[in-house]
């Protein structure tokens, strides 16, 4: 029974214990706050990679060729040329999914 009062009456771990909940409360709010940061700048960053794509022009060309038989003056072999021109899409200027700025003010961001 002495014992069981003399564990009731200790109270030298309840300053150790408060202090470690300060702490640690603390510590899972800033990691809170730290990796919410990180998701935003990792969207900001795939944002801008698919900005950065869809600027890409894609059109290409190739030159047709023919080959002749100047004896008989009949075409041999060819192969006619082709050509086809990169449209400018609505994905190609994505500016809806600005996450960090929200929506366009006068102000630009950083």
């Amino acid at each position: 029974m002495k014992t069981l009062r003399a564990l009731w009456n200790d109270e030298a771990g309840v300053v150790v214990s408060a202090e470690l909940v300060l702490v640690l409360t603390i510590t899972v709010l800033a990691m809170v706050v730290g990796l919410s940061e990180v998701a935003v700048a990792i969207n900001t960053e795939l944002n801008d990679l698919s900005n950065a794509f869809g600027a890409l022009d894609q059109s290409f060309f190739f030159t047709g060729f023919h080959a002749c038989d100047y004896n008989s003056g009949k075409v041999k072999s060819f192969a006619a040329g082709s050509k086809w021109s990169d449209s400018h899409d609505d994905c190609d200027d994505n500016s809806s999914c600005d996450l960090v700025c929200g929506p366009p003010s006068s102000e630009t961001c950083g």
